[in-house]
């Protein structure tokens, strides 16, 4: 790890407006100009991926944001998205998950993918709003 006072924010999204909550809230962690914020948004390859056209308009939406609060947006597609969030967090050493809880997927799936990263990733600080 490099400098312990340095955070690197990692927030997950999903393709809704309504993570703008998620990026403003991450954005709002930084206390140091060298704090990084990424936003990532992780499609599973069985997905349908921009099936309608909200979800491109609220991915474009979210991109703005991202750009506002001076944080790339990255948008992966993986078989396992749990891993690809691991390894997206382990190569740009994360601090902090920011996550949101799934009314869509439900309780349970978004609990279980948060403690399966927790899991995975000991040292990250994570909130869940």
């Amino acid at each position: 790890m490099k400098n312990k006072d340095i955070k690197n924010i990692m927030v997950c999204v999903t393709q809704q407006k309504t993570c703008e909550r998620l990026i403003v809230n991450g954005y709002s962690m930084k206390d140091e100009e060298e704090d990084k914020l990424y936003v990532i948004h992780v499609v599973n390859e069985k997905d349908k991926f921009l099936n309608n056209n909200s979800d491109g308009e609220a991915l474009e939406y979210l991109f703005g944001v991202s750009k506002k609060a001076g944080a790339d947006l990255a948008v992966l597609r993986s078989k396992n998205v749990v891993k690809t969030i691991v390894d997206f967090a382990k190569e740009k050493e994360i601090t902090h998950i920011l996550m949101g809880v799934s009314p869509e997927s439900g309780k349970e799936e978004s609990q279980n993918i948060t403690f399966k990263l927790q899991n995975e990733l000991p040292g990250v600080e994570f909130i869940i709003l």
